[in-house]
């Protein structure tokens, strides 16, 4: 992992074999970004999306192996107990065009990641919503 600060964005580029979450949580956390915006794209070879069912109250997980594109990953850099929490969804295209995607819960960088954070000033904290069942951003 690589990185470039440039004013409020911070330019990453992962290589391949490492963990597209926890890396852009170690950069937050070392350039003390508690609030920001983030997208990105590149290739992985490994991958979790999930979906949660708001009725049931259930998160659905499913595992994808093989060749992917990143063809869309966004999401935002909040807090919960003033720690780094990451909210991020993608899409991933197969070599067949068959997409997938959703809640981002693991993904292992095959050739590369280029991911933009954007550091906006101050803090919004999350908390757990029991009605809902997700930790909502709390104002």
């Amino acid at each position: 992992m690589i990185y470039k600060v440039c004013e409020n964005t911070v330019v990453l580029r992962l290589e391949k074999g490492e963990e597209i979450l926890s890396s852009i949580k170690k950069v937050c956390e070392a350039e003390d970004i508690k609030l920001g915006t983030i997208s990105g794209l590149g290739a992985v070879d490994y991958l979790s999306v999930g979906l949660y069912k708001t009725k049931e109250k259930e998160y659905i997980s499913n595992v994808y192996q093989g060749e992917f594109e990143i063809s869309s990953l966004i999401g935002n850099v909040t807090t919960k107990n003033s720690k780094v929490y990451l909210h991020i969804h993608a899409t991933f295209s197969d070599v067949k065009n068959k997409v997938v995607g959703g809640h981002l819960n693991k993904a292992i960088v095959s050739a590369t990641a280029e991911i933009f954070i954007l550091k906006v000033k101050g803090t919004v904290e999350r908390e757990l919503d029991d009605t809902i069942g997700l930790n909502l951003m709390k104002f």
